[in-house]
């Protein structure tokens, strides 16, 4: 299906005159010939030029020193896809942990967002593009291009900031658009599970109209699609949990019956057994009015199932665009153009009720409480901490959801042509790129609320529950019993509280680029590209003052801790200049058909940290005509983002082990356990976290430097003269990176304290028992990145027959190397994460092979394809001494996942009395369910929805008309 190199018939065609400049990226028009450069000298030169993405060198060749996969208009119909994001998924190149299918991650996601994680180096890191102009947004959202807007997706593979400046490290996704379109075009799509659920609809169309002046093209897009609910398929239809080496249904210990931590003396009543970690829960059916009324908690039938109630493996989505794409002919030599378009969606998610923590919530319920039968204090207020926990799963109030709604406008528009009668050509132009982000929250309780509601309470003379005491009632309160809600909802019901965030990104850039031929050397011309360009970024997340975390330690709010976070304002300018020349050394001689280095470097003014410069060198070697050995050299660079910089502390919820469960080590005894594990008990019964997360802490830094470092690319391209239609690719990858910009993972910073006595002063622990209040998250320069692998290519076009045409292709990527070195904040290194081959809880899932295989046929009006996507085994868990562990209990236990293949099958039929065309498919066709990788080690339906299909076997189909 997809293209991982062009052989030398695509070439030869692409470079044809008429489709040539269809091709042409970062704006470059190809002018006339008599207005583009001097009469040729060549047969070659008469060739038209392109430009290619990772080089702004027009150029005959497609292959260069920088490996590209391409992924063209007619690879994307066949997908069946309607966004952007779902279309990438499939991607060899793809790793990691990216919303890359963004409509499976609903814990963390519902923003109908896609990112793209290129290597696995993460999606900072890697540049998205739009006919060769950033995509603004704090996280470009590739969902936002309307899929019928796109001409061809062409990702390079390379580290690319000498071309393209900051970010593009991993590598440059670039979405050309269309252009030029003559006609009408409509058309519709459906789809539908197998289980009957997750419908899809969607409707496109498109306007064009070209002169020999200019042309204009218009199109709209909608589609909608259904969520898929986890309680609906059987992977996630329970939270399972690996712990003590068995695998159970278990779930959270917040239930809707409570999880209540007694001290010695009552929890002694109840005569209970270790493993119930000295708690009790009510009775089901019970009032909870007497001790009587509650037992011993036993997860294994207590444990609260947040699977079934709401979450979702598929969240509902729904977005429309309207584009426009122009441009006119002022003069011979000048052109104005336009490149625009606007995208609403509006997606949502939903996961189960609040899970109430009184100590972590910052809420104390009253021994005073009518409702408390236990007389003892629970939670805390401040540094007033009772010392007893009290957990519940607040269902009276409903489930935690929200609904986003998101604008995204991109408008490009520009001056562009040649200069006299040279080969030269020019583009100025301005960007404007908007991103604005609505979200409304609920199912959340307004905290000074519940703090009076669970204080002191009293039954007044007329018999009516009243908050506060005798002698200080406190007006318009109701009393809730937190140790079973159901029987308080009018009190309940003033909790409540919704509450909004916004959040509004603008991106203005204004660039010059020139480019042309220089002079002739003995084996061909020397080309240069120059431009400058200035770009100011600006983003504003304000939270509702409901939401806004509080000092002195920033985990609270006026709403359960759940719902803090912090407001994020700032911006920052950049200046750039670059060049870009590319050299011929040798032509037609022995060993060297061809012999081209290509040399480029940008210089990059940033108002926050100063100067970058950074080079690129690549070398095309032909020593015959079928044979191409290319290699780069690329100094690499991200600049820290507006939240890297000036995020304000922000609490959030991380999956987390502590080291210190069931810690005997005597006081004293060892220096690191000490500090680790403060104020914990030491004599094996410590459980740690009772629901597998803890709190952490994040905030930004306005004293980060960029990264930096060095991508390798070398490989070669073999397009044999003795079997025609056939094209192999191979090209190694190398990227080493410093001064990782990351925060602190909560895992890394406990086990790092735990082994070797750093970074323990980012732990707060409980004086009362020991158990985690929040770990601090830095975001800091942390260490350095390395990572190294293998791309492979082949595609292969058979001879045609009597039974039709064939075309098979196989694009493959291997992970050989994917470490990541932790510093503390005093550049000591703290412990390194192997991830290659692993998939692992902080950074997603690294298997080592990843391939999409496809087999294609026409036969006149009929055509069909079969596409497989394969992913490798991988390990869950390491046997490295402080290495994450499978297991919630037992350190150092590995679980081997064997390969996924996913095959999805489509046939198409063109109707050619109306110039239409129907097609229908099945994607994941032998229904696939994803690997099990457990509640402990994920957030969302037991697997990585990143990786996997999370939705099952999937029907779909398409008619389109074009006038």
């Amino acid at each position: 299906m997809y293209k991982s190199s062009l052989p030398r018939a695509v070439r030869s065609a692409l470079s044809a005159p008429g489709v040539g400049a269809s091709a042409v990226l970062l704006g470059c028009f190809a002018l006339p010939a008599s207005a583009q450069q001097p009469e040729p000298a060549s047969e070659a030169d008469k060739l038209e030029t392109i430009v290619v993405t990772g080089s702004r060198i027009r150029r005959v060749d497609l292959e260069t020193a920088s490996p590209v996969f391409v992924i063209d208009k007619g690879q994307i119909e066949k997908t069946g896809k309607l966004t952007v994001g779902d279309l990438l998924q499939s991607t060899p190149v793809i790793a990691g942990g990216a919303t890359a299918t963004n409509g499976a991650v609903n814990n963390g996601g519902g923003t109908g967002a896609a990112t793209i994680d290129l290597r696995g180096l993460g999606t900072a890191r890697t540049l998205i593009l739009v006919n060769g102009r950033r995509l603004a947004g704090p996280a470009p959202d590739v969902n936002a291009i309307p899929i019928n807007l796109v001409e061809r997706v062409e990702v390079l593979k390379d580290g690319a900031s000498a071309i393209y400046g900051s970010d593009a490290i991993g590598g440059v996704v670039n979405f050309i658009l269309r252009k030029d379109y003559q006609g009408i075009e409509f058309g519709v799509d459906y789809g539908i599970a197998d289980a009957d659920d997750g419908q899809r609809k969607g409707v496109t169309m498109t306007l064009g109209h070209s002169s020999d002046k200019g042309s204009l093209m218009v199109g709209v897009n909608y589609h909608k699609q259904d969520s898929v609910s986890a309680a609906d398929r059987k992977f996630s239809r329970e939270a399972l949990y690996l712990s003590s080496g068995s695998v159970s249904a278990g779930g959270s210990s917040r239930t809707p019956r409570g999880r209540i931590f007694l001290p010695a003396d009552l929890i002694a009543q109840f005569n209970c057994p270790a493993s119930a970690g000295g708690s009790v829960t009510r009775i089901p059916g019970a009032s909870g009015a007497s001790l009587s009324d509650y037992r011993c908690y036993n997860g294994a039938v207590d444990a609260y199932n947040f699977q079934a109630v709401g979450n979702l493996e598929l969240t509902p989505q729904e977005r429309g665009s309207l584009f426009v794409v122009g441009n006119y002919r002022l003069s011979d030599s000048v052109e104005a153009y336009v490149e625009a378009f606007h995208n609403k969606t509006r997606a949502a998610f939903a996961i189960a009720p609040l899970p109430f923590d009184a100590r972590n919530d910052n809420v104390l319920i009253s021994r005073d409480s009518i409702y408390n039968p236990f007389g003892i204090d629970f939670g805390r207020s401040g540094d007033n901490d009772s010392g007893n926990a009290f957990a519940l799963r607040l269902e009276a109030v409903g489930n935690r959801r929200a609904s986003t709604a998101v604008s995204t406008d991109q408008i490009n528009m520009g001056l562009r042509g040649g200069i006299g009668n040279t080969s030269w050509q020019w583009d100025a132009n301005f960007t404007y790129g908007g991103f604005s982000q609505s979200r409304l929250f609920g199912g959340y309780i307004f905290q000074p609320n519940l703090i009076n509601a669970v204080g002191p309470s009293f039954i007044d003379a007329n018999g009516v529950p009243t908050c506060g005491t005798p002698t200080a009632p406190i007006a318009g309160c109701i009393p809730v019993n937190m140790f079973n809600p159901t029987e308080t909802p009018e009190g309940v019901a003033l909790l409540s509280a919704p509450y909004r965030t916004n959040l509004n990104y603008v991106q203005r850039e204004a660039e010059v680029n020139a480019n042309g031929e220089l002079f002739e050397l003995p084996a061909g011309v020397v080309s240069l590209a120059v431009g400058t360009s200035y770009r100011k970024e600006y983003q504003n997340f304000s939270p509702d003052f409901l939401a806004t975390a509080l000092p002195p330690d920033y985990t609270n709010c006026l709403l359960a801790q759940d719902a803090c976070t912090s407001a994020v304002v700032g911006s920052y300018d950049v200046k750039e200049v670059y060049g870009e020349a590319f050299i011929p050394i040798l032509r037609d001689v022995a060993f060297a058909k061809t012999l081209n280095v290509t040399l480029g470097s940008r210089y990059s003014k940033y108002s926050t940290f100063g100067n970058s410069t950074n080079s690129k060198f690549g070398v095309e070697w032909r020593p015959l005509d079928d044979v191409l050995v290319r290699g780069t050299i690329a100094e690499v660079f991200r600049a820290p983002t507006i939240s890297n910089l000036y995020a304000a502390p922000a609490s959030n919820a991380p999956t987390f082990r502590d080291p210190c469960i069931g810690v005997t080590s005597p006081v004293g005894a060892n220096a690191n356990i000490d500090r680790a594990c403060a104020n914990v008990p030491r004599d094996g019964s410590f459980q740690g976290p009772p629901n597998g997360q803890t709190t952490g802490l994040v905030a930004g830094n306005p004293n980060l430097r960029p990264e930096q470092g060095k991508a390798f690319t070398w490989g070669l391209v073999y397009d044999p003269s003795w079997l025609e239609g056939l094209s192999t690719s191979v090209d190694f990858w190398r990227f080493a990176l410093n001064d990782n910009i990351s925060a602190l993972d909560v895992n890394t910073v406990a086990l790092q304290c735990y082994t070797a006595g750093n970074l323990c002063d980012y732990i707060h622990r409980f004086e009362a028992d020991g158990q985690v209040f929040y770990i601090d998250q830095p975001t800091l320069n942390l260490g350095r990145l390395d990572a190294k692998g293998a791309d492979f290519g082949i595609k292969y076009r058979l001879p045609e027959t009597r039974f039709g045409t064939f075309r098979a292709s196989l694009d493959a990527t291997y992970t050989a190397q994917f470490n990541q070195l932790i510093r503390d904040n005093n550049g000591a290194p703290t412990g390194t994460i192997y991830a290659a081959g692993q998939f692992n809880r902080q950074l997603g899932n690294y298997a080592r092979w990843r391939g999409l295989g496809t087999l294609s046929w026409e036969l006149g009006n009929f055509d069909a394809s079969w596409t497989t996507r394969y992913v490798h085994g991988f390990d869950l868990g390491t046997l490295r001494p402080g290495g994450e562990s499978a297991d919630g209990t037992l350190p150092n236990v590995v679980v081997n996942y064997g390969a996924t293949t996913y095959h999805n099958l489509q046939f198409g039929y063109r109707i050619e009395p109306i110039n239409a065309r129907v097609e229908v498919g099945v994607d994941n066709a032998f229904d696939k369910q994803p690997p099990i990788l457990f509640q402990n080690n994920v957030t969302n339906g037991n697997t990585d929805p990143v990786t996997f299909d999370t939705v099952g076997r999937y029907y779909w189909a398409r008619f389109s008309i074009k006038f």
